[in-house]
């Protein structure tokens, strides 16, 4: 069973006052806590209502009415979503929130199981199962024969990345294990650009195949920064298909860099 924990507005929360560090940090002892558990799925706060708004439909047009509510007490300021096997289990828990003085609402939430078989039950059923199947990120994972550092290093600067994890054959808890002449070779690297995550590794000794079937796709809207990021990459690299206008895009181009990887770029797709 899903149930909803829901933190009611105050005057502090609707004046915008956020919680101080031992605040989040109960707060977080308690999540921690139903993490722990297995029951805890999700929780947030809400920023005040007047940076809100509520919409109304009435015969099917929308009414907009910006924020502030003058019924706080009818206002949210966050939630936490759990699963319990009862009732009486996630009310047991709801009791135990960190705050002293606060109004809560505990809600139980609807499950497709809950509902008549149906044609609308059918969609929301293909629906949640398309879902599950999504995987939680993708990110393209680069193989490199002894280089991957200079490659790394070289990729953060020209896409303004920034490499957040880093470890060698030597620092992996298989040290033992790897040949000697790989200990300082990258085991794994991650390098965030945005919201985007590149990945990638130095091949142990005479494992290493050259790259082929597939291009890093990356594009850009500014067709002048698509040019000069396109340019540095194939900076003692291999033009495949020259950066130019297309049909599809307002500049589009293929490259293998001096490091093997093979790369796509859009600017300002038109399709």
């Amino acid at each position: 069973m899903k149930f909803i924990i829901i933190r009611k507005a105050d005057a502090n929360t609707e004046a915008g006052m956020l919680p101080s560090n031992e605040q989040l940090s109960q707060m977080a002892d308690y999540n921690i806590e139903l993490a722990n558990a297995g029951m805890f799925i999700s929780g947030d706060g809400l920023k005040p209502s007047q940076l809100g708004a509520k919409i109304q439909i009435r015969n099917g047009q929308p009414i907009v009415t910006d924020g502030p509510f003058t019924e706080t007490k009818e206002v949210i300021a966050g939630f936490t979503m759990i699963t319990a096997n009862s009732r009486a289990e996630a009310l047991d828990w709801a009791q135990r929130w960190p705050e002293q003085d606060v109004d809560l609402e505990l809600r139980q939430v609807y499950e497709l199981s809950d509902f008549a078989p149906g044609s609308g039950l059918s969609k929301h059923q293909q629906l949640a199962d398309r879902l599950q199947k999504q995987p939680a990120s993708t990110s393209s994972y680069l193989l490199f024969d002894g280089n991957c550092r200079e490659a790394f290093a070289f990729y953060a600067d020209v896409l303004g990345g920034e490499i957040v994890m880093q470890m060698t054959a030597a620092e992996s808890p298989m040290a033992d294990e790897m040949p000697t002449e790989f200990a300082d070779k990258i085991l794994h690297v991650s390098l965030q650009v945005g919201s985007w995550l590149l990945m990638g590794s130095d091949c142990p000794p005479g494992m290493y195949e050259k790259p082929q079937g597939f291009h890093v796709q990356i594009g850009f809207n500014d067709v002048s920064q698509g040019e000069q990021t396109f340019k540095k990459l194939a900076e003692g690299g291999e033009i495949i298909m020259p950066f130019a206008e297309t049909f599809w895009a307002e500049r589009f181009g293929m490259l293998r860099d001096r490091f093997g990887t093979p790369w796509m770029l859009n600017c300002a797709q038109c399709l």
